[in-house]
């Protein structure tokens, strides 16, 4: 990002901010991204499409910061000095009335992500890459510790293994994620395939 871009984007306060994130995830679960509007935005939160546009460029980009603002904590903050600490910190970020609804809201974007590459790009840059790089950061501090060997077949698909448990839980089960089974996957599943002890 620019000198100058960034000191556009720095004139709404931080709180000002986060009430017009939570604005725009109330009416993503209202209306979902396509029908969701700036002028919507701009009517809910009292706030000049100008405004938005400024701080933001658009749609895609406000929508992305907006998840990424809901997520508490941040990833790449986690060190408990063990993998599998890491992994339950992850998955303590969140309780599971937040996960419920966040798990929501995610396949309701998921469509829309794949059909919109100004979204995905946006998710990309403010969601996927920065918690796949997290991930990896964690489970190469696992190999430098020797927890897990450098060589595991498994270690390319952490990643696939962590966000999918969250994201095919409602779609196998009929059920939204949980710490509880986010836990016991990590457990059966995570560990086992890295060969690191479960306790």
């Amino acid at each position: 990002m620019t000198g100058a871009a960034t000191a556009r984007r720095s004139r709404l306060t931080p709180e000002r901010a986060a009430e017009l994130y939570e604005a725009v995830l109330d009416l993503l679960r209202e209306v979902g991204y396509d029908a969701l509007t700036m002028d919507a935005v701009a009517a809910r939160t009292r706030s000049s499409k100008a405004t938005l546009y400024r701080q933001w460029g658009g749609k895609a980009e406000l929508v992305a910061r907006a998840i990424r603002h809901s997520k508490p904590g941040r990833i790449a903050d986690v060190d408990t000095g063990s993998l599998r600490g890491d992994f339950l910190a992850v998955v303590h970020h969140e309780d599971d009335c937040a996960m419920e609804q966040n798990s929501a809201l995610m396949r309701g974007l998921a469509m829309a992500v794949h059909n919109n590459p100004d979204l995905l790009a946006a998710f990309r840059e403010q969601l996927i890459e920065p918690e796949m790089a997290a991930l990896r950061g964690m489970v190469g501090r696992a190999v430098d510790r020797g927890e897990v060997a450098p060589d595991n077949p498994a270690l390319p698909f952490v990643v696939h293994m962590m966000i999918g448990a969250f994201a095919t839980r409602a779609l196998i089960d009929e059920q939204p994620p949980t710490q509880e089974f986010l836990r016991s996957y990590i457990d059966a599943v995570v560990l086992p395939a890295l060969g690191v002890p479960t306790s």
